[in-house]
């Protein structure tokens, strides 16, 4: 077991612990468990010295636990599930699974306490602290060459939203292509999670796609601070602490079957889904791309999931590219 793993369980059960207690369990001295515990503190688990009694955790903390996911998902996801990981960290759960063989069968699913290299769409960073929020990935092969993954993010966002509104969050919606939201009253949005869908494989033939989804339980202040957009999580929507291992169970227990379905039957059946948790639909946007800035209405998706607009020049759909709302009306 992780080091620093096995020193937060002993502290898991909220009562202080001596540095001494702790030395003689992991069999180091004390100068290297205080090492261990600057560390944790430095990756933004709040722990603190109660003089003449020990350490202690400041706030309530759930490590992630794959026989616990495992057993709360259902049968039919359960059965779905090939390969179901905690990792203590990596660079990238969805950098990971890349490296991997994907199952030939089934959906591989890893998750890690911490990311040193978390990324979002364009090669944007991914806040990433300790035992804070969730980093999830699942790969899976697909049928029908790569031509056909381009709605695959639509589609989990649509499974993670619904999944998050059925724990309580019925505020989350999605941001086209990839965001989960919330807050959405007036004209910003703050973001909740992100999605990334990459893969390779063979222009008709067989694909592989790994499905990459960050989403904030609980951003230590410290973390949060480095964001450089507005930003919400999971105990904010809520109004209190989300159980993280129930969360990643109920996210997954949704996007599996999601992604069956969608090889299946394509994205069709999910375009009326998205319909409904769509943040951006009658609302003035901005289209920013290679090709410069464009302003319009946002109509909704097409039936391929470009995004479609309608601007001074009439309709247009557009299958990439930064959206933002606008305050107002367009004249």
């Amino acid at each position: 077991m992780n080091p620093e793993r096995a020193l937060l369980e002993r502290l898991l059960a909220g009562t202080p612990v001596s540095g001494d207690a702790l030395a003689r369990a992991s069999g180091q001295t004390r100068a290297a468990v205080w090492k261990r515990i600057e560390a944790l503190r430095m990756a933004g688990v709040p722990i603190e010295a109660r003089r003449g009694r020990g350490y202690v955790l400041a706030q309530p903390l759930e490590l992630l636990d794959a026989g616990l996911i495992r057993t709360a998902l259902p049968a039919e996801a359960a059965a779905e599930v090939a390969a179901l990981e905690v990792a203590w960290s990596l660079d990238s759960t969805s950098s990971e699974l890349l490296r991997r063989a994907t199952p030939a069968s089934g959906v591989a699913v890893l998750l890690a306490e911490r990311q040193s290299g978390g990324r979002g769409r364009r090669g944007r960073g991914w806040a990433s602290p300790l035992a804070a929020n969730l980093y999830l990935s699942l790969s899976r092969r697909f049928a029908g060459g790569l031509a056909r993954l381009g709605g695959l993010g639509l589609v989990a966002g649509v499974a993670a939203a619904e999944a998050l509104q059925a724990l309580g969050a019925a505020q989350v919606r999605l941001k086209w292509p990839n965001d989960l939201v919330a807050n959405d009253a007036g004209p910003g949005l703050r973001k909740l999670g992100g999605l990334l869908v990459e893969g390779g494989g063979e222009h008709a033939g067989p694909a592989r796609a790994v499905v990459g989804l960050g989403l904030n339980l609980r951003m230590p202040p410290a973390a949060g601070a480095t964001i450089d957009q507005p930003w919400t999580d999971l105990a904010a929507v809520l109004g209190a602490e989300p159980a993280r291992n129930q969360v990643a169970a109920r996210l997954i227990a949704a996007l599996v079957p999601a992604l069956m379905q969608f090889d299946r039957e394509g994205l069709a059946p999910f375009l009326p889904r998205f319909a409904a948790l769509d943040a951006l639909a009658g609302r003035p946007v901005r289209i920013a791309g290679a090709g410069g800035g464009h302003d319009g209405i946002a109509l909704g998706v097409a039936a391929d999931g470009a995004l479609r607009v309608r601007g001074a020049g009439g309709e247009r759909s557009f299958h990439a590219g930064e959206v933002s709302v606008r305050a107002g009306a367009l004249p």
